[in-house]
């Protein structure tokens, strides 16, 4: 592999592991694709130094990819890997100039996110606090919760720890990409939901530990006392997001994307939204502003008397 061979690529990735303090995660994905780009231009063009490596070798990369049938969205990922790449090698002076400036990513087709309509969400979260409470009845209701009333991603739910929750000041600090900090406000409800959680939590599973560490130190975990993982979650999720309406995805995800939509249709600010979500630059967030537009049309459509 070329990441093993090639002590560019290393540095890069030292450099995103120990001062940019990345996540394993999007360590592994940059690793991936800048492994994915040499070993093309190993096998087409032979090994080449990295001055030697021209805007014309990555348009060919990029140009292999779409005939493999890559969407743009994907294709984007793997542009924005290599600028992060090039660009450390400029600044540290491996470089005096990058190939990334004479490419050009490929447009994307809007898409609106998939949300949970208001009256659906209320009925889903009905049915989940009428239903028998097993531990993964439990498990779902308060993932459902969580999800729907903070905006949290999978990654930052799962991992969330006790000491983050705060009854108190009626909070939640969440440990976001980047190891960014965020406050998330909480209502009584969810408050008391969570409180429910840990009471039984601890009954139950006081003296239990899970690969050498305490329940008492996660918030969420399974049936069986240890620490909630990405699957169990997102199938829990699923399971339950099936029967609320007509959806084309059921993930996660989609209550994140719930979130913000009725905030932003409820009138919440599209900076405050943008803080909420732990988004690093506010056109990510503007996406959500297109269903509060269509939401808007609908209104003039149906009472304006010249509509």
């Amino acid at each position: 592999m070329p990441v093993l061979t090639r002590p560019d690529i290393q540095l890069f990735l030292d450099y995103l592991k120990f001062e940019k303090r990345y996540s394993l995660h999007t360590v592994i994905s940059y690793e991936t694709d800048l492994a994915a780009f040499f070993d093309f231009l190993d096998d087409k063009f032979g090994k080449l130094p990295l001055k030697d490596i021209s805007h014309n070798f990555v348009r060919s990369w990029l140009a292999d990819l779409k005939e493999k049938g890559l969407v743009s969205k994907s294709i984007n990922r793997k542009i924005s890997s290599l600028r992060s790449f090039f660009k450390y090698h400029l600044r540290t002076g491996n470089l005096e100039a990058t190939p990334m400036s004479k490419v050009i990513a490929p447009k994307l087709n809007k898409r609106l996110p998939v949300f949970v309509k208001e009256a659906e969400t209320k009925q889903l979260l009905e049915t989940l606090k009428e239903s028998t409470e097993d531990w993964k009845t439990l498990n779902a209701k308060m993932l459902i919760v969580l999800f729907y009333s903070t905006g949290m991603r999978l990654s930052e739910l799962i991992n969330m720890r006790e000491k983050q929750f705060d009854a108190g000041r009626s909070q939640i600090k969440v440990l976001g990409k980047g190891n960014k900090e965020r406050i998330i406000p909480l209502s009584r409800e969810v408050i008391k939901n969570i409180e429910d959680y840990r009471h039984l939590k601890k009954k139950e599973f006081a003296r239990k530990d899970s690969k050498g560490e305490k329940t008492d130190n996660v918030l969420l975990v399974t049936e069986k006392g240890r620490k909630l993982y990405p699957k169990y979650a997102y199938l829990l999720v699923k399971k339950y997001l099936a029967g609320a309406g007509t959806l084309d995805k059921k993930s996660p995800h989609v209550l994140r994307h719930t979130f913000a939509t009725h905030l932003m249709n409820g009138g919440a600010d599209l900076n405050a939204v943008k803080e909420l979500l732990g988004h690093s630059s506010l056109a990510s967030t503007q996406v959500y502003t297109h269903n509060s537009i269509e939401k808007l049309k609908n209104v003039h459509k149906k009472a304006h008397p010249k509509a």
